[in-house]
């Protein structure tokens, strides 16, 4: 396939008329991860998260008005600075405009979210097995956070935890 001209392209907010499309990419991203079986999202869960309680954020990458990738952002706080971040929970390009620059006119695009907004970060997390991603984070100047485990809990242990009857 021939490189998209990028000038072509548009990194723009979400907006409430894209609700299927993000969940559409979510759902190629997690087929990408070889975890489609994980996604119970649905249309509203995405709409109440990034347009009525505003939780989160969305970006589409458009060319010739047409939607190849996208990106969900929420801030992060790091007490020992004092200072806020951008945690990108996903970013994804279509598979046939892999390799184009969007990916990097994404993460430029909140790159400058974050400058504005006097953020002092940017962070996210690849699957351990994804060269193709690590590779290309490393060359934009990012490198792993390796002294950090992180934990997950959901589910049962959750609501024990919260000392609630689980669902």
């Amino acid at each position: 396939m021939q490189k998209p001209d990028l000038k072509k392209i548009k990194v723009r907010p979400a907006t409430t008329h894209d609700i299927s499309v993000i969940l559409d990419f979510i759902r190629r991203l997690a087929l990408y991860e070889k975890r489609l079986h994980e996604v119970t999202a649905t249309e509203e869960d995405i709409s109440d998260v990034l347009f009525e309680r505003k939780i989160a954020e969305a970006v589409i990458a458009e060319y010739e008005k047409m939607p190849v990738g996208f990106a969900i952002f929420f801030y992060n706080f790091s007490t020992f600075t004092g200072k806020v971040g951008i945690y990108i929970e996903d970013l994804y390009v279509n598979s046939r405009f892999r390799g184009s620059g969007i990916g990097k006119l994404i993460l430029s695009h909140i790159a400058r979210l974050a400058v504005e907004r006097k953020c002092d970060r940017l962070e996210w997390t690849v699957l351990k097995w994804n060269e193709p991603s690590l590779e290309f984070y490393k060359k934009l100047g990012a490198w792993p956070k390796d002294e950090w485990i992180i934990f997950k809990m959901s589910g049962e242990a959750l609501y024990k935890l919260a000392g609630v009857t689980f669902i």
